[in-house]
């Protein structure tokens, strides 16, 4: 093998090094990807979730965080008019999650693994100009009061919650958390390899628009229809989605990211993707709602 002017072989010099630690990283980054990879029962698709990070973790975190928001945000007095409808809301939601999610598992032809047996149902509506809602692992739900002007109505804010907590049943926070940890090892081998400062923002700038945004736009469509199937089945007019997302894109002024550079698909997409599916809805309304009947009143 010829030498270079320095003294050193080609091939195992220090750009040679950089390949082989770039590489060696790929392996374990392959490996980690593939050994914790599944099939979701309620949506049949691919996913990847950390083996050790258990639903009992996932809890944890959860209240961690609500506990954390509470003492910043001012709950309203679960008496008030307002806590009791949203409370109502949430409660009929709660009590058609195993039904919805055997249902959805056996689309695919699998059994739900109803992480749900674990929560500890929790609500709260918090006084913010936020229109917006969560629903953290373990089952704690939070709306804000910014959100009840837009949602006009308990279907509409059935639909919201019921988005909410498809994210704490599919289990995206473990996917989130096992997402940043690829990032890490990512992050790991630029820095062992020699990348500079530019080099790693090229790369992660690559990954997060060929990967990780269009994996979250993923999570809230995933989100979107079960959430739908959810207010469906617990006698809530799946149909309000359509004038929801339409208001809401008025209260957000109706400017925002491209879709491409964004965690959200943009609300045309979105009201697209649940007119699609409002005949699936319907059918969930037809086999799962028991004469309670649609809750039109304003929440």
């Amino acid at each position: 093998m010829r030498q270079d002017p320095t003294g050193t072989r080609r091939g195992f010099g220090f750009g040679g090094l950089r390949l082989w630690v770039l590489v060696l990283f790929a392996a374990y980054a392959g490996y980690y990807w593939f050994s914790n990879r599944t099939t979701d029962a309620l949506t049949g698709e691919k996913v990847v979730i950390d083996k050790n990070i258990s639903p009992q973790d996932e809890k944890a975190l959860g209240l961690q965080a609500y506990q954390e928001i509470l003492t910043q945000e001012q709950p309203l007095d679960p008496n008030s008019q307002i806590a009791q409808q949203v409370h109502e809301v949430a409660q009929r939601l709660i009590a058609k999650v195993p039904e919805v999610e055997d249902a959805l598992a056996s689309e695919h032809g699998m059994q739900a693994p109803h992480v749900e047996k674990s929560f500890d149902w929790a609500v709260n509506v918090l006084q913010s100009d936020q229109v917006n809602a969560f629903c953290l692992p373990g089952g704690k739900i939070a709306v804000y009061t910014g959100l009840v002007p837009v949602a006009q109505n308990a279907d509409a804010m059935a639909v919201v919650l019921g988005h909410e907590i498809s994210h704490a049943l599919l289990r995206h926070g473990a996917q989130r958390l096992t997402e940043q940890k690829l990032e890490q090892i990512g992050q790991m081998a630029g820095a062992a390899s020699g990348m500079d400062q530019n080099q790693m923002q090229a790369v992660m700038a690559v990954y997060g628009y060929g990967h990780a945004l269009p994996y979250a736009r993923k999570q809230e469509t995933q989100a979107d229809e079960m959430g739908l199937m959810l207010a469906a089945a617990a006698c809530y007019n799946p149909r309000e989605a359509i004038p929801l997302w339409q208001r809401m894109t008025e209260a957000s002024g109706g400017s925002g990211q491209p879709e491409f550079a964004s965690t959200h698909p943009n609300p045309g997409t979105r009201i697209q993707n649940l007119q699609a599916l409002m005949p699936k809805a319907l059918d969930y309304q037809s086999r799962f709602c028991k004469g309670a009947g649609s809750a039109a009143a304003a929440p």
